[in-house]
């Protein structure tokens, strides 16, 4: 017999305490359906995983709304996440606040609930975001009263402010309404008594629910019991200097760890108060984000781009650590409603922002291109949807060897299965690959080695996989697969099996194990150790018979057809669609939003299924031709040295010098192009800062060496477009951090540069593939 190298060894360890019911959503604002323990959230008595995408109302033309709330539940999303910034309502005092237009937040929330999704109403009056004066509105500042107090005066206009924000949504907080959940200020750090005086003037307001939540991030004292403490975690941020390397508080989130407060974010806000202790997780509460990172925003001085692996990775990681709830900001991107609501050194702040830019890389960008990380998330969600109510119930243990030296993975089980979590990625510092890798699993009554030869877990991969998981009658005692999702036999289906879906990760090899007494069709089996070894899977089917009968299909996807995979329900079940294009649900029927043409695989099959079992429909998207003109009209001039006011943060240009210093090009699209059909510009630029203007919409950027998506959708139809764009220019001396890409360009630059590198049209056409009468039974 070959040697075979240690494995790695851990036995489950239980609950360190017992169960627990804190009076919030148990005792207090009670909602039918959903509490609360100490270790997850129940709904209708089942241990429940939720997740939140955070998506800014304001930031976001109210004609896109529908698409935007869509796309987050085909991404997974099972509750939507909105700041509700005063000074985006409420400019002057004397003013009523504007609920109209983009602004409307009933009509937002209402829609939400339409869709099937849960709203959870970030209310500050202190919200941040990016946004001047963390959204009070001047007037608060300029007040002769402390904002963020229990100050009579400062409390006065709060009441007034969430006394209209009552008018709008009260309806919408009772037992039968969308909103689940609403968070008190944000990053406050030492004054409890004022997010309990919050509490009860919202309440006065007709706003409750039944989790009240606060971020808990940076030490900070919250008073727990009345507010759920939440988390967060960034790969990167903008909030260090420019002379900063990878700050050791983003590396953490490439760990699986108990530790869930983290001491950087808000770091650069926190001033005196800031102590870089890092807090405990109250143990009355289950451990929850609503700030896993979503993409990063950019600083003029700092301007990090968090991959798509980088972004699944970290929620990987809280997952595989214990989370119950995983939270993203940013989901869905957007774009400020006017000039000058940016965060900027001229308001107070350390950071100067793009005074319209809030994209922020998010899964679903500002103009709802999806990226990336929208897929891998996706794929993350799929599992939850399917298996979070028994990963919720399942404690996370963590090997003390959890470092650099070592494979980082945990272990989370009930005592009788459970996944183990690994996670091989990390930026800038890419971890190697780790060869000869085993695991040795001790549960209550059982002891799991796996897989049944060593594996290489190659650098840049993550993953988790099963151990002893029972479905449907099967056991699968473990596999060096991820499971993605669980397609469940109809109960009025005579001899339908239920699916597990296995996704396979590139570079590992792919081997599932069954007790010794089943019978296997569709790949061959070899009896190893007392299991049943299939090795080497690939894409497509087997079936497993356990040895009293019950029966398992098992479809195994390649680590690219993950990346197309979509579990909407769909024909009154949850199905399994492969597409590149954009999946969503409307009325029971399939629609694609899609920039080309394309095909669904879609099983079970909608109609006659093919040999492969799946049924294929193909959709076209006609390609209209345009033609992209650039002309430059006016060339850069020599940069201002750029001043540096805060150490290590310098200034973005002002509007005066860009004006006198920047490049100017005219891009003409010569093309039909329809009214109100999404259409993007996307163009590669190398500079300083830049901007566009088209049909009266303006737009900004910090370069960062991605391409910059413009949105020129018409308003009306029209056979030629004209873009007006700007290019502050770059020199090798411009005092910020890039990326390492942009920063390569950066540093070889020998003069000053504001160019336009390449340009190209996307027009996105929605197209129904099956509707609601097109659904036929297997």
């Amino acid at each position: 017999m070959p040697f075979q190298p240690p494995a790695l060894s851990i036995t489950h360890a239980g609950w360190d305490s017992p169960l627990t019911r804190p009076r919030m959503a148990s005792d207090v604002d009670i909602r039918p359906g959903l509490s609360l323990t100490n270790r997850s959230i129940l709904r209708d008595g089942e241990p429940w995983i939720p997740i939140t995408g955070e998506i800014h109302y304001s930031r976001q033309p109210r004609h896109r709304w529908e698409d935007a709330l869509r796309l987050m539940k085909a991404g997974g999303i099972t509750v939507v996440a909105t700041y509700v910034f005063w000074i985006h309502h409420q400019e002057q005092e004397t003013a009523e606040p504007n609920f109209e237009g983009n602004l409307d937040l009933a009509a937002f929330v209402e829609l939400c609930q339409d869709i099937g999704l849960d709203a959870i109403l970030r209310l500050g009056p202190w919200c941040h975001g990016e946004v001047r004066n963390g959204g009070h509105p001047d007037w608060i500042v300029e007040a002769d009263y402390p904002e963020r107090t229990n100050h009579p005066a400062y409390l006065k206009a709060v009441r007034t402010w969430f006394g209209a924000v009552g008018r709008q949504v009260a309806h919408l907080c009772g037992d039968q309404g969308p909103i689940i959940g609403i968070q008190l200020e944000n990053e406050l750090y030492d004054q409890p008594d004022h997010i309990l005086v919050l509490k009860d003037i919202a309440r006065e307001s007709g706003l409750f629910a039944p989790l009240w939540t606060a971020t808990a991030w940076g030490s900070a004292d919250v008073p727990v019991g009345e507010v759920f403490p939440l988390y967060g975690g960034y790969a990167d941020g903008f909030w260090v200097d420019s002379d900063q390397g990878w700050d050791e508080s983003f590396q953490a989130h490439f760990t699986f760890s108990h530790q869930w407060d983290d001491p950087g974010i808000g770091k650069d806000l926190s001033g005196d108060k800031w102590t870089g202790v890092v807090g405990a997780k109250h143990p009355d509460f289950p451990a929850a984000t609503c700030e896993l990172a979503g993409g990063m925003a950019s600083a003029y001085h700092r301007r990090p781009t968090p991959t798509a692996r980088d972004i699944a990775a970290v929620a990987h990681c809280k997952l595989g650590s214990g989370s119950t709830w995983q939270g993203y900001y940013m989901y869905v991107g957007g774009t400020n409603p006017r000039r000058g609501l940016q965060e900027s050194q001229a308001t107070g702040y350390p950071n100067d922002m793009p005074e319209l830019n809030y994209d922020f890389g998010a899964p679903v960008g500002a103009h709802l291109q999806t990226r990336e990380s929208y897929h891998r998330l996706r794929n993350q969600h799929s599992f939850l949807a399917a298996f979070g109510s028994r990963l919720a119930a399942m404690n996370a243990t963590i090997p003390g060897n959890n470092d650099d030296g070592a494979l980082r993975w945990s272990l989370r089980s009930d005592g009788s299965s459970g996944f183990v979590f690994m996670n091989n990625h990390r930026p800038y510092e890419p971890l190697p690959a780790r060869a000869d890798v085993r695991f040795d699993i001790t549960l209550d009554n059982s002891k799991v080695t796996f897989p049944h030869r060593p594996v290489t877990i190659p650098s840049g991969e993550f993953m988790s996989w099963p151990v002893e998981l029972e479905v449907a009658g099967v056991v699968v005692r473990w596999a060096t697969l991820n499971v993605l999702t669980l397609l469940e036999a109809e109960a009025e289906g005579e001899g339908e099996t239920p699916v597990l879906v296995l996704a396979a990760n590139d570079g590992v090899d792919a081997h599932l194990a069954v007790p010794a007494g089943y019978s296997v069709s569709g790949h061959a089996a070899h009896p190893v150790d007392g299991d049943l070894v299939l090795e080497n899977l690939g894409p497509g089917f087997v079936t497993l018979t356990s040895d009293e009968g019950a029966q398992l299909r098992v479809l195994v996807l390649t680590a690219s057809q993950a990346l197309q995979a979509w579990t909407p329900e769909a024909g009154g079940r949850r199905r399994l669609v492969l597409s590149s294009a954009d999946v969503i649900e409307r009325e029971d029927s399939l629609t694609v939003l899609a920039a080309e043409s394309g095909c669904l695989s879609i099983f079970p099959a909608a109609g006659t299924p093919d040999d492969d079992g799946f049924s294929h429909h193909s959709f076209d998207v006609t390609d209209e031709e345009c033609e992209i003109r650039l002309e430059q009209v006016a060339p850069a001039s020599a940069p201002s040295i750029r001043p540096v006011r805060v150490p290590g943060r310098a200034a973005a240009p002002e509007a005066e010098d860009f004006a006198e210093r920047a490049a100017r090009y005219t891009v003409t699209i010569a093309g039909t192009a329809s009214a109100l059909e999404r259409s993007l510009l996307r163009v590669e630029i190398v500079g300083d800062t830049a901007s566009s203007s088209f049909d009266g919409r303006e737009e900004d950027v910090f370069w960062t060496g991605q391409a910059w998506d413009i949105d020129i959708t018409p308003y009306a139809a029209t056979a030629r477009r004209e873009v007006a764009l700007a290019v502050y220019p770059l020199t090798d001396a411009t005092p910020v951090w890039l990326p390492p890409k942009a920063a390569s360009v950066h540093a070889a630059l020998t003069q000053p540069t504001a160019t336009i590198t390449g340009a190209r049209v996307l027009t996105f056409r929605e197209v129904e593939v099956l509707g609601a009468d097109r659904w036929v039974a297997v």
